[in-house]
């Protein structure tokens, strides 16, 4: 898996804090988003060409890192 830490940041004064890829303005949610939408990884980086595969597969290995830690309490 791809080591997600290398690709996401989290700034206090962007994006509300946001988790966002590389200190762009673009963040995992709209990446995330994108390809709930059915976009393709050749769609996402035609339209914001700064992303880069491997800063797309770093949203999903954030987001699943994520899911992971989720704990419901009943």
């Amino acid at each position: 898996m791809i080591n997600y830490k290398k690709h996401i940041t989290i700034e206090p004064g962007k994006r509300s804090g946001k988790p966002c890829i590389r200190n762009l303005r673009i963040t995992v949610y709209d990446v995330l988003n994108m390809l709930a939408e059915e976009m393709s990884t050749e769609e996402i980086i035609s339209d914001f060409p700064e992303l880069t595969k491997d800063d797309i597969f770093a949203c999903l290995a954030y987001a699943a890192d994520k899911e992971h830690k989720v704990t419901i309490c009943a």
